[in-house]
Formats: C-alpha cells, structure tokens, sequence
C-alpha cells in the first residue's frame, strides 16, 4: 500500500513510519525540520510546508492513504499565529489535496483538546461538541479549526477517520515533547514542587497502533477517541522519581499561585523565543478533560491501551539508550 505521513519526523510520525513498514507498506514520509527521528530507516523522505497547499497535494498523487500528523503544538494562552495556521490551514490544505489526488482514506490526527472543556465533571466521548471560535487558548481552537475543515472535505466526498489521542508518552521522543521535558526535569531533580491535577496520558505506539485500526475499520466521517489512563502530577512526579532513584517531589503549589505567575512565565518564554514551561493553558489542561472515555474505539476498532508503568518504563529506558538519562 502506498502511503504518506506528514510530520513524520514528530514522535509519533517517528513510531507510525516504522509500524507501516512492518506492515509492509510504502510509506513516504513528509517532513519539516529536524529528521534524526527518522535516521537509518528505509523510508521516502519529501520535505515541504504544510502551508504550501500546491506543493503538498502534489505529494498525495498516487497515495492510497494519508495520515496527516504535522501540527504545532503550543502551551501559550495569548494568540499563536503560526500554530493556529499549520493546524487549520494546513488540514484544509491536506484534505483539498487527498480530494483532489481521490486517496483512497485520510486519518486525520486531531486532539482531546479539540473537544470543549464543558461540561467539566462529565465524561468526554466523541458526541461533545468542538471548542468554538471563542475558546481562549490557541491550541484548542486550532484542532477544532483543523477538524471542522477535514469534515467539510466529507461532506463533499472525502473518506476520512479522525482520531482524538490525549497527552502522549513513549519512545522516539527525540525533541523531546514538552510532556518528555517535564518527566526529564523531575527525573534530573530541576522540579522542586509540583502543583495540583493531572491528565490521560496514552502510550505513542497504542496511537499508533489505533490509528491504523482506525484506517482499517473506522467509518467515514467517525471520529474515535484514544486515551489511556489519567495519572494524577503527584502519581507522576512520585513514578519518575523512583524511576531515578530520587525523593519526590514534596511540595505542592497552590493553584492561585500558579495562575498569579503564568503571565510572567509565558512573558519571559516569550522573550527568550521558547514555549513556557508552564501557562494559563497547562493549569487548565489539569483540570479539564479529566475522565475521558475510549470505549467507541475499543469496541469499533478493538482498541485496548498498555498499563501505564509499562509505557513509563519503556519511555525512560529509550531515554536511557539516547543519552538524556545521564548527569545534569
């Protein structure tokens, strides 16, 4: 089968490519940027720009399936132009291209965070409606954007599943991912208190693994959400830290305190040109989307996600062989 993957040099392209090849598909990979994630594998490599909508589709001709995984992922609050262009614009640009070369079915990868975040205490399944326009944060309002445009695509002929995964953990994390930093601060010891919540957090190869059911046997126009397990900051911090051989963690940061020094941290981020380590969006990330709920896809595509110890310990021994376990 001939497939293409844009963002194939992310985490998760980075374990898809090498699950298709196993499978036994010809898999092109489009990538922008860094490509060490993709080093030593047998696999097309085609550089573009999402945002090129001509030059991306061009890469669809003969394609029979597409998993369109290229996004940004940003943890401000304030407005993100370019992040909310690549996960908009370029899933319209990538749908218009799959229409126009008649590929045979898109996966498109949206986010638990295209979902509105209300009601708050009910659980999140794939009949809640989309974030709007007048959600706050970017990266939300972005996936929603991105998914609203794939579902136009349908409705004029495009065969296309959409996958929801929620915060992803596992190997082949080579940036590392803002999750992958986090862990790798407590796990050197530079996170001295941690502060109330937690997330679903889901192994990268059950996405993986997911998504291609999803392309197998999920139905045009369906969406199917991928979870895990939601773990709360303490349960992590205190995981990671046995992990290094290290004390946890002992101090919890009341919530108004973080939320007091939010702006401060996203400003200085800012200055120095990089995400925030923390923001008004992480906070509310915390606390929404709490209970989420992967029962249509386990039963429509048999989808089952590992304990989460196991992903923990898989993700800090491929740590370990890249190098990022050692002294600080």
């Amino acid at each position: 089968m001939n497939t293409v993957i844009t963002g194939a040099n992310g985490m998760v392209g980075a374990n898809l490519v090498r699950m298709l090849l196993a499978r036994g598909d010809r898999v092109k990979a489009v990538t922008f940027g860094d490509t060490r994630s993709l080093d030593g594998v047998d696999v097309e490599k085609a550089e573009c720009n999402i945002l090129d909508a001509a030059a991306m589709g061009e890469l669809f001709r003969g394609a029979e399936t597409v998993y369109h995984l290229a996004s940004v992922i940003t943890l401000r609050s304030r407005r993100n132009a370019h992040a909310e262009r690549v996960n908009s614009e370029g899933a319209r640009a990538v749908a218009e291209g799959c229409l126009r070369h008649g590929v045979r079915r898109l996966v498109h990868f949206s986010s638990i965070h295209a979902f509105s975040p209300h009601p708050t205490h009910e659980a999140v399944v794939e009949t809640r409606p989309l974030c709007g326009d007048g959600h706050p944060f970017p990266y939300d309002r972005s996936k929603s954007r991105g998914q609203r445009a794939v579902l136009e695509a349908v409705r004029r002929g495009l065969d296309a599943v959409i996958i929801h995964p929620t915060g992803i953990l596992g190997p082949h994390d080579y940036a590392p991912s803002h999750t992958g930093r986090a862990m790798l601060d407590i796990y050197h010891g530079r996170t001295r208190a941690l502060v109330r919540g937690g997330f679903n957090w889901v192994d990268v190869r059950d996405v993986c693994a997911g998504a291609m059911a999803a392309e197998e046997r999920g139905r045009a126009g369906e969406n199917y959400i991928l979870s895990g397990h939601h773990v709360p900051v303490m349960e992590m911090g205190r995981a990671v830290s046995k992990i290094a051989g290290r004390k946890a963690p002992r101090f919890m940061v009341p919530g108004w305190v973080m939320h007091s020094a939010a702006p401060l941290a996203e400003g200085w981020a800012g200055l120095r040109g990089r995400e925030p380590r923390f923001s008004k969006f992480t906070l509310h990330t915390l606390v929404h989307h709490q209970e989420v709920s992967h029962e249509k896809a386990t039963r429509v595509l048999g989808y089952t996600p590992r304990p989460f110890s196991e992903t923990l310990r898989d993700t800090f021994e491929w740590f370990s062989t890249m190098g990022m376990l050692g002294d600080n």
